[in-house]
């Protein structure tokens, strides 16, 4: 294994196959010439009100054997100059996991393909920590596969919210798509309050509301500076829910980048229902970034 100065990329494996995260892993490490860190939470229960972990010796051996084979799959899987380390915890999953990675570039997890009763009854983990880590996370469904559909170009797919506000989810975009030689995709999709859109909505108002989007979403980008410059540009404005939208614009993306959710207040929602519904039914991987953070998201 080659030496390398780069904090490595962050794989959270559990108890199942994680060949998609380590694909996207790889992908990450040749492009950056960082390595890769598995992470894995054998889990344990907080009892009473001291918090005291309850664990037993099994726990942690089944964990021990859980990173061997994740490890070992790895060794296989990523390109052999890649750097491969590995880290066993216990405790609780999403605490522990948020703890161990509070200074990481970028954590990657797979998505599971749960039943919505499954994801309810055990509270999905690309949920908990995209809701309160402060670091860039990547879900990676289970399903997906770096090779692209026969003519298929590179692209990155940024959904834009409030073209103002979104400065940082932005930035990250257009490193991610210069890093990869790809067109840029600003998605902005919009609805309209109110009796408006139960009905169909007149034609007029709808362009016209469809331009002075595209022109903040441009402006937002040009206030980035030469930064923003080189990577082809696409602008797009829909009506419509903009999950739906873009769960559809995931089809033919190699990545999906949105902002985590702004809550109005403190004990609100910190993920979203965009983001929500996004991570869970893409068909590419979601770069999930905090609108509030000063550093630069690993394109």
């Amino acid at each position: 294994m080659e030496e390398t100065n780069e904090a490595p990329v962050v794989v959270a494996v559990g108890d199942e196959d994680c060949e998609a995260a380590l694909a996207f892993a790889g992908q990450e490490a040749s492009r950056t010439g960082c390595g890769v860190h598995l992470l894995h939470v054998a889990p344990a229960f907080v009892h009473g009100s001291d918090s005291i972990l309850v664990q037993s010796t099994d726990v942690e051996e089944v964990g021990r054997r859980t990173l061997h084979l994740a490890l070992e799959h790895a060794r296989d899987v990523l390109p052999p100059s890649t750097a491969i380390t590995s880290e066993l915890l216990v405790g609780g999953i999403v605490d522990s996991l948020r703890e161990a990675t509070a200074d990481a570039p970028m954590v990657v997890v797979q998505h599971r393909d749960l039943s919505r009763m499954r994801r309810l009854v055990t509270r999905s983990v690309t949920n908990g920590l995209g809701a309160h880590a402060r670091v860039p996370i990547v879900s990676v469904p289970s399903w997906w596969s770096p090779r692209r559909a026969p003519g298929q170009e590179p692209r990155v797919t940024v959904g834009v919210d409030v073209p103002v506000r979104s400065e940082q989810v932005l930035r990250t975009a257009v490193a991610a798509a210069q890093a990869r030689g790809a067109t840029l995709h600003a998605l902005h999709a919009w609805k309209v309050a109110g009796i408006y859109d139960d009905i169909t909505v007149a034609r007029t108002l709808a362009e016209a509301w469809a331009e002075r989007a595209g022109q903040e979403v441009r402006a937002a980008l040009e206030a980035l500076g030469p930064e923003a410059a080189g990577a082809p540009l696409v602008v797009e404005t829909r009506h419509g829910p903009a999950a739906e939208a873009l769960v559809e614009a995931s089809r033919s993306s190699d990545l999906l980048v949105v902002g985590r959710h702004d809550p109005m207040v403190p004990l609100g929602s910190h993920l979203g229902p965009v983001a929500r519904g996004v991570l869970h039914e893409s068909h590419c991987p979601v770069l999930l970034v905090d609108p509030h953070s000063r550093t630069h998201a690993r394109p």
